[in-house]
């Protein structure tokens, strides 16, 4: 093969790479792995009666990256396929392969399709809640989100969340394989991945009512019903502000449910890190100027800090559980 050809290869792989929009499935697989890291970490101090070795959490970590970017950015394939005739109305999305022309609809469908099948497929290795929670996700972005209700309702983001929130809910049924049994995919052997997936869940509409606030006019012009474009500005911030006071509420989880398995230390760094996000949220101001680019500055800044702070949540829980429980007193486990 000459370089001329070697480079075309490149140049190609790229562009599909870019249908699989790595930078929101990065944020993804983070979640997941996290819940990996936050199982095995308790098993290790056996808080949860199971025998994890390493090699069980990094075989068990390379699946679920590798499965979780392939059914995720098939997902973003399908979606970018299916939304081809309103992203060149958004400056956010005129640039993709396939307004652009670079990529054919067809070929990105197959090649969306057949990624987000094989990405689902791999968790069969480990365990079928994992590839049920996989293909679960697949199919609710694509038909609940993507299909039905990004163009017809405000409520696209937060019902649409669903299929977002689901990583940790993988993951944690990958480290938790050996001892998950019975056939109802729901029984994940723990409260903790619910948990981590409701803070997804609230996380989700904030974080994108934001996007579409310092993005104003864009959703419009595409014809996408954003809450802020329905409702108004005002609305889809004071909605924002009542899912921050969720996640906030959600550092209480240790003391109204201690059976959860959390700790005290948990909760203090949570709720620290929530009233610092939700600081952004409250001082977005509809009334500021736009800047050059005609964006909302203060709604620009909360967007970007939301990306940190779902980070920083998932960090902070795996940096709790590696201190032994024994070594917290009265900041430990209440269970």
């Amino acid at each position: 093969m000459n370089e001329s050809s070697s480079n075309s290869m490149k140049e190609r792989m790229s562009l599909y790479l870019k249908l699989w929009k790595l930078r929101v499935v990065v944020l993804l697989q983070i979640t997941a792995v996290c819940a990996i890291l936050t199982h095995d970490i308790l098993s290790w101090h056996g808080i949860i009666d199971i025998e994890r070795t390493y090699f069980d959490t990094i075989f068990t970590i390379v699946i679920t990256i590798l499965g979780g970017t392939l059914a995720a950015g098939g997902s973003n394939a399908i979606n970018m396929w299916y939304d081809r005739d309103i992203d060149p109305l958004m400056r956010r999305t005129e640039n993709r392969p396939l307004p652009n022309g670079q990529i054919k609809p067809t070929h990105a469908l197959v090649f969306g399709i057949t990624s987000s099948l094989i990405g689902s497929s791999l968790f069969l290795l480990i365990h079928w809640k994992a590839a049920f929670w996989s293909f679960f996700s697949v199919i609710f972005y694509v038909f609940i989100y993507t299909i039905w209700l990004k163009r017809r309702s405000p409520q696209n983001i937060v019902i649409g969340g669903i299929a977002g929130s689901t990583p940790p809910l993988i993951g944690w049924a990958c480290a938790a394989s050996q001892s998950l049994s019975g056939m109802n995919p729901f029984d994940l052997g723990s409260p903790i991945p619910w948990m981590l997936f409701l803070l997804i869940f609230l996380w989700t509409p904030p974080h994108f009512w934001a996007l579409a606030l310092y993005r104003s006019g864009e959703y419009a012009k595409a014809k996408i019903p954003m809450m802020n474009e329905v409702k108004g500005p005002g609305h889809a911030i004071m909605l924002s502000k009542l899912y921050c006071i969720g996640l906030i509420s959600l550092s209480l989880v240790p003391v109204i449910w201690p059976e959860a398995g959390l700790t005290i230390l948990w909760g203090i760094i949570t709720a620290g890190i929530s009233i610092w996000y939700a600081r952004s949220v409250w001082s977005i101001d509809i009334n500021e100027p736009f800047d050059e680019n005609n964006r909302m500055p203060s709604a620009s800044h909360s967007f970007f800090r939301s990306l940190i702070y779902l980070g920083l949540m998932f960090l902070s829980l795996v940096f709790v559980v590696i201190i032994p429980p024994d070594w917290l007193g009265p900041l430990g486990v209440l269970s």
